[in-house]
């Protein structure tokens, strides 16, 4: 199977190492150079990390590589796709302009997804002519690890569409859950509600950020608590999120405060070095605004 992927920024380039992975040949494109460039760098690092824990030979780690090609043109990168999966910013505007561009250029019966994790799969796939052949694939960061995948069905969504979805899902061994466009979807319209309300506790001085998580990561056995989480996947990308669904769904999502305030500050999280923690090399090294735990 032939899949493009469009963006290769932090879940871009992973959704490219799972197909490839599973022996897809895989066309990643982005705007530069350089972000592709830094994408199949970061995918190299991931294969390298699974060369260290014995689950990936060096054979095998060459073998995905070489079936990943990069390009900056989306004429060449959607030309032969049997599934185009976009993984562009968190903009309404900007995903239906993708959809449309890659519709005019791929195969009539190529498959468009949306990896959007909120924004309505059903108004992204409205710019189409055919907008039954459009779907949400909701993928997870890290994508090469977190074994999920939202098939999210839009109100034009064709069943036959669903079914070729859920078995690309099958396909990279990730475990597809299927459901209806409606703000939010399953696991962002649950995960932001435990975020939101972990971000007021905080704000209100109930806890420290680590004991917060630690209720959860130890009392809950989430992988991570909402804090940590939150820092991981941007607090830029939580407010958007939740503004988004303030709108949809009412005041319950309304913003804390506190989370617009470090946004302002450009404190979003792992990606800038500070969030509701302190990061350095990937790993916590304290609590914002306390001492750094060395």
């Amino acid at each position: 199977m032939r899949v493009t992927i469009l963006g290769a920024g932090t879940m871009g380039h992973g959704i490219a190492q799972v197909f490839a992975t599973a022996g897809n040949d895989i066309v990643l494109r982005d705007i530069e150079e350089s972000i592709l460039n830094d994408g199949v760098e970061s995918i190299k690092s991931n294969l390298n990390g699974a060369i260290e824990r014995d689950k990936l030979t060096e054979g095998e780690k060459v073998a995905v590589l070489n079936r990943i090609e990069t390009t900056t043109s989306l004429a060449d990168a959607v030309a032969d796709a049997d599934l185009v999966v976009e993984a562009v910013p968190e903009d309404v505007e900007i995903k239906q302009e993708t959809f449309d561009d890659v519709a005019k250029r791929a195969p009539a019966d190529a498959i468009i997804a949306t990896n959007t994790s909120s924004i309505s799969v059903t108004e992204i796939a409205s710019v189409l002519d055919n907008p039954e052949r459009a779907i949400g694939l909701h993928f997870f960061n890290p994508v090469h690890i977190m074994p999920l995948v939202e098939v999210v069905v839009a109100e034009q969504t064709h069943q036959s569409t669903v079914k070729s979805a859920t078995d690309f899902v099958d396909n990279i061994d990730k475990n597809p859950i299927v459901v209806r466009d409606s703000a939010g979807f399953a696991s962002s319209r649950l995960g932001v509600a435990l975020g939101v309300e972990a971000i007021r506790m905080v704000e209100e001085g109930i806890a420290d950020p680590r004991d917060i998580d630690n209720a959860m990561s130890l009392g809950y056995n989430h992988p991570m608590g909402p804090l940590e989480l939150t820092d991981v996947v941007g607090l830029d990308v939580r407010l958007d999120i939740l503004k988004y669904l303030r709108e949809e769904l009412g005041e319950r999502f309304r913003p804390p405060q506190l989370l617009r305030q470090k946004v302002r500050a450009d404190n979003l999280g792992k990606k800038t070095g500070e969030g509701f923690y302190v990061w350095e090399d990937d790993e916590i090294v304290g609590v914002s605004g306390k001492r750094r735990v060395d």
